[in-house]
């Protein structure tokens, strides 16, 4: 058989184009897939305790767009939830991002307007130009007590690297606030698919035109498979066999622990 596209990867990039090919323009599909599931990172299963578990670390759906929203809504139902995250300093525990609310409980302080809070910020800040790595972007907007306490040894930990070895967009994605809005993101749409990603995944994925094979390194078919075009989702360092080494990744390791109590922490997360 020939199939119009062969796309590399049945995570998010992978699975919905395949959808879209299939689904709008009527094209056969073959996804391969490298690991023994679909979707990607965001593949989650029931453990033995019948807990739902992302493997690959929580993933939250957060958007601005309705077009995506929508557009998701048609393979999922979903509950609502809202993230937040605590960092914990010493015995205390704070909101992150770093808001008002954080500032005074820290510092003992009563701050009452985000202009007070902006005041703050800059009589802290260490002007830093020009920004070349993640230590500097924080630093240059909170200053270095609040940077030592909150993203130095985090960061480390997340990357195996020290903040100034990584570049500013590491760091820069996290906000810092004038509010007391503890929400980790503000976006309009926050959700949880209702019965899992994977199960959404599968939804997208049942289309008569769209095959998929998993376990299978798409390398290794290459010359038995025929096809039209290619489109790729993998790592791009493998793609070209690695040709100028391999590319850095993050260092976190998941460890899965069960625990016989309803509740273990405040949040859903929190920063040691």
């Amino acid at each position: 058989m020939k199939y119009d596209y062969l796309i590399v990867g049945a995570g998010f990039a992978g699975s919905v184009m395949a959808e879209r090919l299939a689904s709008q323009f009527n094209k056969k599909v073959l996804i391969v897939e490298k690991r023994n599931h679909i979707a990607g990172n965001a593949y989650d299963e029931y453990d033995e305790h019948g807990i739902l578990v992302h493997r690959y670390g929580p993933h939250i759906f957060h958007t601005n767009s309705k077009e995506v929203f929508d557009y998701l809504s048609l393979f999922t139902e979903w509950i609502p939830y809202e993230h937040k995250v605590l960092a914990k300093i010493g015995n205390e525990l704070y909101p992150i991002p770093i808001n008002r609310i954080t500032i005074n409980k820290l510092y003992n302080l009563n701050l009452k307007t985000e202009d007070e809070v902006k005041d703050y910020f800059e009589s802290v800040k260490e002007k830093r130009f020009p920004i070349l790595n993640s230590e500097d972007i924080i630093v240059n907007q909170v200053g270095k007590d609040l940077f030592e306490k909150f993203f130095k040894h985090y960061t480390k930990k997340q990357w195996d690297l020290e903040p100034k070895e990584l570049s500013p967009s590491v760091c820069g994605r996290i906000p810092v606030r004038t509010n007391d809005d503890c929400r980790y993101f503000t976006d309009k749409y926050q959700f949880m698919p209702k019965a899992g990603y994977t199960k959404m995944f599968e939804k997208i994925l049942n289309h008569k035109n769209i095959e998929v094979i998993l376990n299978t390194d798409y390398k290794n078919i290459l010359e038995s498979i025929k096809f039209d075009k290619m489109i790729y989702t993998g790592p791009i360092d493998y793609f070209f066999d690695y040709k100028f080494g391999k590319l850095p990744y993050r260092s976190i390791r998941f460890e899965f622990r069960n625990l016989s109590q309803k509740y273990f922490q405040e949040t859903a997360q929190i920063n040691y």
